[in-house]
């Protein structure tokens, strides 16, 4: 920061967009294929306000999803036996067990962990690094 504070004082600031990284690589573009636009300030407010009821809609959005499941969920607890509804009224506070396994979509493979670690203590047990 103090770099770029002191290249505005002299002068020294770059003023035209730059090549960032190796030319090419990993989509970056050359300078002068960036684009280039010209804005006024009400153009850009006019862009906030865009993007502000843009992230208003998502919002909202998200909400109203968030609402719809807390309406479902009364509703169901609502439908169950009073047995049952005075144990799903009981707020569950245990913690997360710690020890648990990461979620995935598909079921583990029947011994894969086994013929890793057999691998794995097989290379480096007898074969030598160079």
């Amino acid at each position: 920061m103090a770099l770029l504070k002191k290249q505005a004082k002299e002068g020294t600031c770059f003023e035209k967009p730059s090549i960032i990284g190796t030319r090419g690589s990993l989509g970056l573009v050359d300078a002068d294929v960036i684009p280039k636009y010209e804005l006024t300030v009400e153009d850009g407010r006019q862009l906030a306000k865009e993007y502000s009821r843009v992230l208003m809609r998502k919002h909202r959005a998200r909400q109203k999803a968030e609402t719809t499941l807390l309406r479902l969920k009364k509703e169901a607890i609502e439908a169950l036996p009073e047995h049952l509804k005075a144990a799903a009224m009981v707020p569950d506070l245990t913690p997360f067990p710690a020890n648990r396994y990461m979620a995935t979509l598909t079921p583990p493979i029947e011994g894969y962990i086994d013929k890793i670690r057999e691998a794995t203590a097989k290379a480096t047990g007898k074969e030598k690094l160079r």
